[in-house]
């Protein structure tokens, strides 16, 4: 019966609903987004994903700001269907026990995409193996390794106890999935009762692997020890395919998708030349991130685009027809965003926004590369420009990894600068950032400020979602910007644009060149020239929201990887 299913999508984050919080951020966003574009477009997908039962992490902050973290607990039954079938995988010589829950993902003509979340919660299994599923991204690289060898391994191995026969694609969206590889491969190995691989047993694992590298920031690429590769996996799955997924002494995960390939792609054209550098011997496309329109639109916005472009949801690219919408509707429509956003962070945090005031969003994961805390280098030129061009307030939220302290730190950075600017501007940080309030402060902000240090932010997504609600960005030259920016049309840039050495002499090149932008070019434009900035309003809807989404993203897949 699921035998109509050619593609399967595999990725270690599935973002879907705040109420599931198998999600840490943009990875799981585009994945849910990814799945949504499928079933909207009846692309034969099925999504293939870990429970993580006690989800990423709930976030509270105290009163110096200092993240602590507790389990994100929710109810599964709830939420996902569980299914009958169990699969086992070896993990340190152990049969573990695998089960799935599923979530139907229903399109815009009620196409079905499914989506499996493996879980190991079981009464057969030792409390140790039963824990496997329960945390994204915790744990030690132990329990890392043990997810991914769940996620490959038990992914494969439930598809095709579901009756997913004739899956010809496995997409592996970021290197977590990569043990699929060898999955498959020992299904080569099994077609002719051998264990020697040949070559064209790799070969034929090629032809149907599809992956996607999402970030060149070391961190972001799983590697692990070769004697706890050994250990967990066991020596004799990996013995043939070593060198297809060692490098430094170190078994990679990246590695080994890149090798047992057909078809590879960065997220960006920018982040595919880094690529290109990255892993000189690879040919690597680009594919650019989009988001999935229908999902992160308001419901103002949403009604006026279906009065006025009515098949937007299914056909994305109508949107380039928003410059025909009355410019006073737009404003509007972006308003009654902009009070559902303080209306919310008001009764949550008691900050007291202004909706006549200019309002910054800002929202990311919360780590060093993003510089978060750039926007406060200089709090002396910041009350000169709320003095000279006019009020303004700005809303931050985002996460950091319970591993990162540097990035725990930015967040105390923006606490400290929030309580030093409290007389003159409003600064609020909004804790536990999810899909919900996502969608709240990309539409309601009047532009969405993005810093990342160049050449290190592969995509983001973030200001597509803002764009398709009208609100242009004010970033740095990186990732997805580098293509969407036309200066003055449908946003701003500022800052170095090839590549930034991360030097205190080059921040504060940047945070003077956001400075000026913000108090001569954006500011003045808002409060004394609202026509000119609903005209950017329209330009990033018209030429940046109908191209950078889910729809023509998943398009090129089928195009370039797919088929």
């Amino acid at each position: 019966m699921n035998s109509d299913r050619g593609i399967a999508y595999f990725s270690m984050e599935v973002g879907l609903l705040a109420d599931i919080p198998t999600y840490s951020g943009g990875l799981g966003i585009l994945a849910g987004d990814t799945i949504r574009a499928a079933a909207d477009l009846s692309i034969p997908m099925v999504g293939v994903t870990l429970l993580h039962r006690k989800g990423y992490f709930y976030q509270a902050l105290d009163g110096r700001g200092w993240q602590n973290e507790s389990a994100a607990e929710w109810v599964v039954e709830d939420q996902l269907v569980k299914m009958d079938n169990h699969v086992t995988v070896t993990i340190e010589g152990r049969q573990v026990n695998v089960a799935a829950w599923r979530f139907d993902v229903r399109g815009i003509k009620n196409f079905v995409v499914p989506v499996y979340f493996l879980d190991t919660n079981l009464s057969e299994n030792s409390p140790e193996d039963r824990n496997f599923t329960d945390t994204l991204y915790g744990g030690d690289q132990r329990y890392r390794l043990a997810q991914e060898i769940i996620l490959g391994y038990g992914g494969v191995r439930m598809l095709r106890a579901l009756g997913y026969q004739g899956i010809e694609r496995f997409h592996m969206n970021e290197g977590h999935a990569s043990f699929l590889t060898l999955a498959l491969l020992n299904e080569e190995l099994r077609k002719e009762e051998r264990q020697t691989v040949l070559p064209k047993d790799l070969d034929a694992v090629r032809h149907q692997c599809v992956f996607t590298t999402h970030t060149p920031v070391t961190s972001g690429h799983d590697r692990f020890p070769i004697e706890l590769v050994n250990r967990v996996l066991g020596r004799h799955a990996v013995a043939d395919t070593l060198e297809l997924c060692c490098f430094d002494d170190n078994f990679n995960m990246t590695y080994l998708a890149l090798n047992l390939s057909h078809y590879i792609n960065g997220v960006a054209k920018r982040h595919a030349e880094v690529a290109k550098y990255l892993f000189a011997k690879y040919t690597i496309d680009s594919i650019t991130n989009g988001v999935h329109a229908g999902t992160w639109v308001s419901p103002a916005m949403a009604r006026l685009f279906d009065q006025h472009l009515p098949t937007w949801r299914e056909e994305n690219y109508s949107l380039r027809y928003a410059l025909s919408i009355p410019a006073e509707e737009v404003w509007q429509a972006h308003q009654a965003a902009k009070r559902d956003l303080l209306q919310f962070v008001n009764r949550l945090t008691n900050a007291g926004m202004e909706t006549d005031v200019f309002t910054i969003g800002f929202a990311r994961r919360m780590t060093a590369y993003k510089r978060p805390d750039l926007f406060f280098s200089d709090l002396d030129r910041l009350r000169l420009i709320a003095s000279n061009a006019g009020p303004f307030q700005i809303i931050f939220a985002g996460k950091a990894h319970p591993h990162d302290t540097s990035g725990k730190e930015l967040i105390q950075h923006i606490y400290w600068a929030k309580e030093a600017l409290k007389d003159v501007i409003r600064v609020v940080f909004v804790p536990n950032y999810d899909i919900e309030f996502g969608k709240l402060i990309t539409a309601g902000s009047d532009v969405w400020l993005n810093n990342p240090q160049p050449p290190l932010e592969a995509s983001g997504t973030s200001g597509m979602k803002a764009a398709l609600n009208g609100v242009p960005s004010l970033s740095t030259l990186d990732g997805w910007w580098i293509e969407g920016c036309i200066e003055g049309l449908t946003g701003w840039s500022f800052g170095e644009s090839e590549q930034s050495d991360g030097s205190e002499a080059g921040r504060k090149r940047d945070a003077s060149a956001l400075y000026d932008k913000l108090q001569y070019v954006v500011m003045p434009m808002f409060y004394q020239n609202l026509p000119r900035y609903l005209d950017i309003m329209r330009h990033a809807i018209a030429l940046n929201g109908s191209f950078f989404n889910t729809h023509r993203m998943i398009q090129q897949y089928v195009l370039k990887a797919y088929l």
